[in-house]
């Protein structure tokens, strides 16, 4: 049984601006978009939409990607001792990989002008598909080399960048043949749980406690405020948002993001009342939930990651298959789909309706973490959303720019941390192998030399300081280092991961659009776009292109 929904169409008349063509172009300020009107399944109905942990009593497997479930095991974990000690233990110090191989010489722009939407976008849709927790007692600090000039300027050689290990399955890791196996906190389907959250609790106190269906917001159409006190990124404090996902305050345009689709889920269920006034306010949530949850996989499916991974990657879609586990891999969430580090620009541009510099100015990343005031104060969302449009994301590289590698959410000392470094030393921590055994597992033929992972002088020579042999380096170090595949931005390891695991979120998902709405309403619906969301919760209209994705020709990085 499918889901039906009727949907009329909605002419929103043209805006002109006046915005220099030769800065800016000049750009529809609207299309002709669907409007949902209501009709949903029945609870228990084959069709009936799944609950906001990912529990699906309708499956044989009700847990499989539901919240608080294990990372799936791609390939073999290489704990040191087969069960639970970090692998890598042969490896050079990831701080001394970051130094040596993951330093940005120069900025570079990714060769596809894709804006800095893709990255956004990227880390938008990762908080909807996981989030591992870590311990509050079991460490496993990074140690850094005497005399780094941002973590041990004095040469002590005993500073060390602190770091816990992830939360595991109480039932692994204790014997072996029982390896440790790390939890996901959220859902793994694309179904909008960073909106929603992936818990009643938290699902219920993001609502509106009238019976419109919709969700809480704060005055101009924000996020709430924490004055709930629920968990949160940053600390619990009543000057950060809440939203459906715990990391919503990181940076600001992440917080963008998680604003923007609140107000679009506002904005359904409004039209959702309008049409028909005899529904329950939770029946216009359910309906306007299941809208987000198919506008957020049809601009990853048909915007963002036919950029990402080339035309074709994907096997076409031929209906909801229950053998499939959707399940995230621990080698996409810990490696592969940490490419967007590398995308990163030192400085999120924020621009005015006629492309000159907002008056609060562009905003260093660095500024960014956790500082929701530099949202709210400074020009609300459109500034932000503007020039992540207008921004040409970097090259995936093994380079990271240094706001994020010596200044992750602030200085050496006061916060500072360093992502790449993180993302090296996690992976040990979830007991990844090595860079070579990983594409052996997944039928790729391991590199022999590293001028066989990269035809670039300088990254052949920084990965042979660092590792000395092709068999030592972190798969998240050799992925983002590899040439990349015609007509991709990324390399083989990275693409040969992320098909995997975008096909089996599509194919394994009940609720995908495809197979929960009928198929004229499925139609209309990949009509929208990233833009069209903007346009119709923001004060933004003509001055983005209907592809956010591409930054226009000359777009600075």
């Amino acid at each position: 049984m499918q889901m039906r929904l009727t949907l009329v169409l909605v002419l929103a008349g043209a805006v002109a601006l006046s915005i220099p063509v030769a800065a800016w172009g000049q750009f529809p300020s609207r299309r002709r978009l669907p409007r949902p009107s209501p009709s949903m399944p029945t609870a228990g109905s084959e069709s009936a939409p799944r609950g906001v942990d990912g529990l699906d009593p309708v499956l044989e497997n009700p847990e499989q990607g539901a919240a608080r479930t294990m990372l799936r095991s791609s390939v073999a974990s290489a704990y040191a001792d087969g069960v639970s000690a970090p692998s890598g233990a042969d490896r050079p110090a990831a701080r001394a990989v970051s130094n040596i191989v993951v330093a940005e010489p120069e900025a570079i722009p990714n060769e596809a002008n894709a804006s800095s939407f893709l990255w956004q976008w990227g880390q938008f849709l990762d908080h909807d598909l996981d989030l591992v927790e870590t311990s509050a007692t079991e460490t496993f600090d990074a140690p850094v080399p005497a005399g780094d000039p941002w973590f041990d300027p004095s040469g002590t050689g005993l500073a060390v960048i602190p770091l816990f290990r992830s939360l595991y399955d109480p039932a692994t890791g204790n014997e072996p043949g029982s390896p440790r196996r790390q939890l996901n906190d959220v859902t793994a389907f694309i179904d909008a749980s960073n909106v929603y959250g992936s818990s009643a609790e938290r699902a219920s106190v993001l609502r509106a406690p009238d019976d419109s269906g919709g969700l809480l917001t704060s005055p101009r159409g924000m996020l709430p405020y924490n004055t709930m006190g629920m968990p949160n990124g940053g600390g619990s404090g009543e000057e950060l948002f809440v939203a459906g996902d715990v990391r919503a305050n990181e940076q600001i345009g992440l917080t963008a993001l998680h604003t923007l689709f609140v107000r679009e889920h506002n904005r359904l269920a409004r039209m959702i009342r309008a049409a028909d006034a005899s529904l329950s306010g939770d029946a216009v949530y359910e309906r306007a939930r299941a809208l987000v949850a198919a506008e957020m996989q049809i601009i990853t499916y048909k915007e963002f990651l036919p950029i990402l991974l080339g035309a074709g990657a994907l096997r076409p879609y031929e209906g909801f298959r229950p053998d499939v586990d959707a399940s995230i891999a621990n080698l996409f969430a810990t490696a592969a789909y940490r490419f967007g580090h590398s995308m990163l620009n030192e400085k999120l541009l924020r621009l005015e309706r006629d492309g000159s510099e907002s008056a609060a100015g562009h905003l260093p990343l660095a500024e960014s973490f956790f500082n929701p005031v530099r949202l709210t104060e400074e020009g609300g969302l459109e500034p932000i959303l503007r020039g992540l449009a207008w921004q040409r994301a970097r090259r995936i590289d093994p380079y990271v720019t240094d706001a994020v590698r010596n200044f992750l959410f602030g200085p050496p000392g006061a916060g500072g941390f360093d992502l790449a470094t993180l993302n090296i030393q996690r992976g040990r921590d979830h007991g990844l192998p090595d860079y070579n055994t990983v594409r052996r597992e997944l039928g790729l033929a391991p590199k022999t030399s590293f001028a066989a992972i990269s035809g670039e002088p300088v990254i052949q020579r920084r990965l042979e300081e660092a590792y000395g042999t092709v068999d030592r380096i972190d798969p998240w170090v050799g992925g983002l280092a590899e040439d990349h595949v015609a007509g991709a931005l990324v390399g083989e390891l990275i693409r040969t991961v992320l098909t995997d695991q975008f096909e089996r979120l599509r194919d394994g998902d009940r609720c995908w659009y495809e197979s929960f709405f009928d198929e004229a309403t499925a139609r209309q619906l990949e009509r929208m776009r990233l833009s069209d969301i903007i346009r119709m919760n923001t004060m933004i209209e003509g001055e983005v292109p209907d592809d956010v994705f591409h930054a226009p020709a000359g777009a600075p990085f």
